[in-house]
């Protein structure tokens, strides 16, 4: 049976420090306000020390700062943690995706490029194999009900949910990164029917976040909503609960996950 996987998502800001740039592990809420956490390589040794079956690296405001990607980041990464590496924010380019691959990174997650221009899925999938293709998907719930793909967490879009992740996998992705932008950091729990409306839906790995403050939150979103992996922040920033004794709660309920003891 194929285990379900655990991901710390440690999302990234620039801020200044005694006039140079440093990129801060930072959590939001609702992709608005921001509370910055400390440094992201530091917090990533510790994830990977408690279990973590991988780590996702995003950089929430390269593309609105139109900033490059973050291969300091990568590369002290790559050179410290022995897992799995994601890494997304700024990615415009196949040749954004060669560089972050060469430099450490084992995925590369691409949002706001993939809705511009979907051709760079393909076109990424057909060079680098569809599993180094993340594609992630921000949604927000309207007043009436609907699910709509938000660009970056922050353009509404036309598409619809369940429309665009077929339309992602058709064009080659090899995995789903699934964020609600309503439920993001308020820790009240995933948007599971959203999810799993996409896990139904799609034949390729989805990860599941947004809302996890509970770790009854992670069992619903593998039980209930279907999802394969499922990703937080905020939770693993603030509460006093680690990845590994999550990941126990979760074999306690059924689900199939990698154990440590």
């Amino acid at each position: 049976m194929l285990q379900r996987r655990l991901i710390p998502k440690l999302q990234l800001k620039a801020v200044q420090l005694g006039g140079r740039e440093r990129m801060a592990l930072v959590t939001t809420v609702q992709f608005g306000r921001v509370r910055e956490v400390g440094d992201p390589i530091s917090q990533a040794k510790i994830y990977e020390a408690q279990a973590a079956d991988e780590l996702v690296f995003l950089d929430l405001d390269a593309t609105a700062h139109q900033r490059g990607t973050m291969l300091q980041v990568v590369r002290q990464a790559a050179e410290q943690i022995f897992m799995p590496i994601t890494v997304g924010g700024g990615v415009q380019t196949v040749a954004d995706f060669r560089e972050l691959l060469a430099n450490g990174a084992d995925k590369v997650s691409i949002n706001t490029a993939a809705l511009q221009n979907p051709t760079l899925i393909t076109e990424a999938a057909g060079i680098f194999g569809a599993q180094c293709v993340v594609v992630s998907v921000d949604f927000k719930r309207t007043e009436g009900g609907d699910v709509r793909v938000w660009a970056g967490g922050r353009q509404p879009t036309t598409w619809e949910l369940v429309d665009w992740a077929r339309e992602a996998e058709r064009r080659g992705a090899g995995e789903l990164l699934l964020t609600s932008v309503d439920r993001d950091g308020t820790e009240q729990g995933l948007d599971v029917e959203a999810v799993r409306r996409v896990t139904q839906a799609v034949s390729i790995p989805v990860i599941a976040s947004g809302g996890c403050g509970l770790a009854r939150h992670f069992v619903e979103g593998f039980a209930a909503a279907g999802a394969d992996a499922v990703a937080a922040g905020t939770f693993f920033c603030f509460k006093d609960q680690n990845p590994m004794q999550t990941r126990a709660h979760i074999r306690n309920a059924g689900i199939p996950i990698r154990l440590h003891t």
